[in-house]
């Protein structure tokens, strides 16, 4: 009897183990090159700094409520685009314009894990305004909105060309969440 529990005891003492498994030689690194930073001077309103990696494409859109701009900030290595929207602040649209910035946010809000917000103020230019960070697999990762209060209003939203998924896109989310804050810091108006 010995001779058969024995060999039972120590089978099942050494075949329970996890399945070994391979481990990978190395994870994904993805490496983006260092930003280099130039002022654009284009028919628009406002003036800002950009990554020399992305393109500027300009627009001018006439509606029955003003003249709106926009400038999309095209990322093709990256797969991605800072989308810009100006409109001028009048009498009566500041805060319309600033509910509909903060709407367009809280409607990411059903699939994004957590929204960040950050208050900015660079008196000097007289800017101010709010940075929307938005984790999880919501369709933009970073938003904000821009204003003087009496003349000027600038909107912008990072969107890629792909399903969002937070894990695969979040080392270009960072990266041009980097490039957003430096539109934010450079940003004057012009008059």
């Amino acid at each position: 009897m010995k001779k058969i529990i024995i060999p039972l005891f120590v089978f099942f003492l050494v075949g329970c183990g996890n399945d070994p498994l391979p481990k990978p030689r190395a994870f994904l690194r993805l490496d983006y090159p260092t930003p280099i930073y130039n002022r654009i001077d284009i028919p628009v309103p406002f003036s800002f700094e950009k990554n020399t990696l992305s393109k500027a494409i300009s627009k001018i859109k006439t509606e029955n409520k003003g003249t709106s701009y926009s400038v999309d900030l095209e990322y093709p290595k990256l797969k991605g685009t800072i989308y810009l929207t100006y409109k001028k602040v009048t009498d009566t649209n500041l805060k319309s314009l600033l509910r509909d910035a903060q709407n367009l946010t809280q409607k990411h809000t059903q699939k994004a894990d957590e929204i960040q917000s950050e208050f900015f103020e660079y008196p000097k230019k007289n800017v101010y305004g709010m940075f929307y960070e938005v984790g999880g697999n919501a369709a933009s990762q970073s938003q904000f909105y821009a204003t003087d209060s009496t003349n000027h209003f600038l909107s912008g939203s990072l969107y890629f060309y792909a399903k969002p998924n937070y894990d695969s896109i979040y080392p270009a989310a960072i990266y041009l969440r980097n490039d957003i804050k430096r539109v934010m810091e450079s940003l004057e108006w012009k008059n």
